[in-house]
């Protein structure tokens, strides 16, 4: 399996591709890892060095890859956090350039703009784009609580509410939605629910709440249960697994005081983890 992976990177840390490549790679998958930005660390420090690529660097790699004639074996296309709206456009074709060559080729779009109690944290322009264009093209989109009420316009925080709204997100585009972290009213304050629904079928899985707050998460989890769709086209199994992996990285992160994901120390826990979470139906 191939997957293009067009995600910010740092150098130190796991954050874009960062906190994406290695955990699909240890699941066996060739990953062709393609830079939005590269920092050297990730911004939550407060303070970094680096720079955001602009679009035309997207299309001139995606113009070498098609030199290479390797895009038909490409399975799937991912993406994060992008930096500016141009390069949100050029991932857009360069997703339509994968998938004129491997028309079986799917799209997860992680639709990276803010969260609960920090807001939109991204570049004007970003929320407008995702909302307006990502939505139309990306086959699975795995926005949290905060971006889910973003996209679809309305305030979360009932069973019937939330249904309502991946309807909405749905009827944009994409037929499996991932929504990797959501708080209802019924959800224990000291447990964390999440929630994939694909033509009518809705899963919840609900985790131990840690007393942790990391950055990476959701780019580890989007890609992990995109290698797991891809493989099985199962969304319950495809959930289970991946939610099961990232709770292990972050619970043994936790046991290790870290303030990045343990993705190298506690690598076992992506294929072999230590809690297994099992999905039930919404």
């Amino acid at each position: 399996m191939n997957i293009l992976s067009i995600q910010s990177h740092v150098v130190f840390g796991h954050v874009g591709n960062a906190a994406a490549v290695f955990p699909m790679q240890r699941l066996g998958v060739e990953v062709w890892p393609l830079h939005t930005v590269q920092f050297s660390n990730h911004t939550g420090y407060g303070s970094w060095k680096g720079r955001v690529f602009d679009g035309f660097f997207v299309d001139e790699l995606l113009e070498g890859l098609a030199q290479r004639e390797i895009l038909h074996t490409c399975d799937g296309v991912v993406s994060g956090y992008m930096g500016s709206p141009d390069l949100g456009y050029a991932i857009l074709g360069a997703v339509e350039r994968v998938k004129k060559e491997n028309p079986k080729a799917l799209y997860c779009c992680d639709p990276v703009i803010g969260d609960v109690g920090r807001g939109i944290f991204v570049r004007q322009g970003i929320p407008e784009f995702m909302a307006e264009h990502a939505c139309s093209v990306a086959d699975i989109m795995t926005p949290n609580h905060f971006e889910l009420e973003y996209l679809t316009q309305q305030s979360i925080h009932t069973k019937e509410a939330l249904k309502h709204a991946i309807e909405s997100l749905h009827a944009k585009g994409p037929h499996i939605v991932l929504v990797t972290s959501v708080h209802l009213e019924d959800t224990p304050h000291d447990a964390l629910d999440l929630v994939v629904s694909e033509q009518g079928q809705l899963f919840r899985i609900r985790t131990p709440k840690l007393d942790i707050v990391l950055n990476g998460t959701g780019d580890t989890i989007t890609a992990l249960f995109f290698v797991h769709y891809l493989r099985t086209r199962c969304i319950k199994t495809a959930l289970c697994n991946a939610t099961s992996s990232v709770y292990g990285l972050l619970k043994k992160t936790e046991l290790a005081s870290s303030r990045e994901i343990l993705l190298i120390a506690a690598q076992e826990e992506i294929v072999s983890p230590s809690w297994y979470f099992e999905a039930v139906p919404l």
